[in-house]
């Protein structure tokens, strides 16, 4: 665990290859049953055009209810692991640029841990793993809790 801050409270936040793009501050999330990208990054990449049109609630997503505006497949690469992903893309800043829940977990065969700041997954050479960003899971935070301090006084 050399590396690590301990203790801590940190999620598992890491960097993934999506098409041609290295994307930071993805967020690892086993309480998430969907893929979610946020809008931004999408029209940033010049890839609104490729959503495929859906109309679905994501209850319970950034503490309230949200309509995706569609879904994309993108391929993505994680230590040479390719996996196309099928995403909900969604226009609700949530900080962070994506958002893996269980079926990218599953479909990778990815462990992850939060107390180690790793996730573990299988390929054909072995055993590989990716170390999460642990000042990037920070700084998120400070981030979440300033805007909800802001919030609460806002009421």
């Amino acid at each position: 665990m050399d590396g690590l801050f301990l203790p801590h409270n940190d999620a598992l936040v890491i960097s993934l290859n999506a098409l041609h793009f290295k994307i930071k501050r993805v967020l690892v999330d086993l309480g998430s049953l969907a893929n979610i990208i946020q809008w931004r990054v999408l029209y940033q990449a010049k890839l609104t055009g490729s959503i495929i049109p859906a109309t679905k609630l994501l209850a319970g997503f950034n503490l309230a209810s949200v309509t995706i505006q569609g879904e994309i497949l993108l391929p993505t690469n994680v230590e040479g692991v390719m996996k196309t992903t099928l995403f909900e893309a969604v226009d609700s800043d949530t900080g962070y640029n994506i958002i893996l829940g269980r079926p990218w977990l599953h479909e990778m065969k990815a462990v992850p841990s939060t107390y180690h700041q790793l996730l573990k997954f299988p390929t054909p050479e072995g055993i590989k793993q990716i170390i999460g960003n642990q000042p990037a899971a920070k700084e998120m935070y400070a981030i979440l809790v300033s805007s909800s301090k802001g919030k609460e006084h806002a009421a």
